[in-house]
């Protein structure tokens, strides 16, 4: 069972930039693929980015597209959250959840598609 740990949550100004970290505890990283997904006050979760198992294939909110990218360093079984050009409605509570399915080759977008994620780490810009 793979464990995970975000950090790099923080306050940053609207048009700012953070880098937000997923380290995964197991062996069994590189098989699984994983996802972004964030909540607001009052809102409800949704889905961020997803990377499939081999690093090979990105997905994205619509949200999000052309300002973040997910990327993944199996060697060091961390995944990454790249957030730029961030505005006040990027405020939330991120998290990062594994697809539990090894080697799992479909089209991810769904929250549906994911496990229970760890902990979070909060993202909060000002206007």
């Amino acid at each position: 069972q793979v464990q995970l740990v975000e950090s790099g949550g923080g306050l940053v100004q609207a048009g700012g930039s953070l880098r937000l970290s997923c380290a995964a505890s197991g062996r069994a990283f590189s098989m699984y693929a994983m996802g972004w997904f964030r909540q607001a006050p009052g809102k409800e979760r949704e889905f961020v980015a997803a990377i499939s198992w081999s690093g090979d294939t990105q997905y994205y909110g619509d949200s999000v597209k052309g300002r973040f990218t997910i990327s993944r360093d199996n060697t060091k079984n961390t995944m990454y959250l790249q957030m730029n050009s961030l505005k006040s409605e990027d405020t939330a509570f991120y998290y990062c959840a594994v697809v539990p399915r090894p080697y799992y080759s479909g089209v991810l977008g769904s929250l549906a598609d994911f496990g229970s994620g760890g902990q979070g780490t909060q993202v909060t810009v000002s206007s």
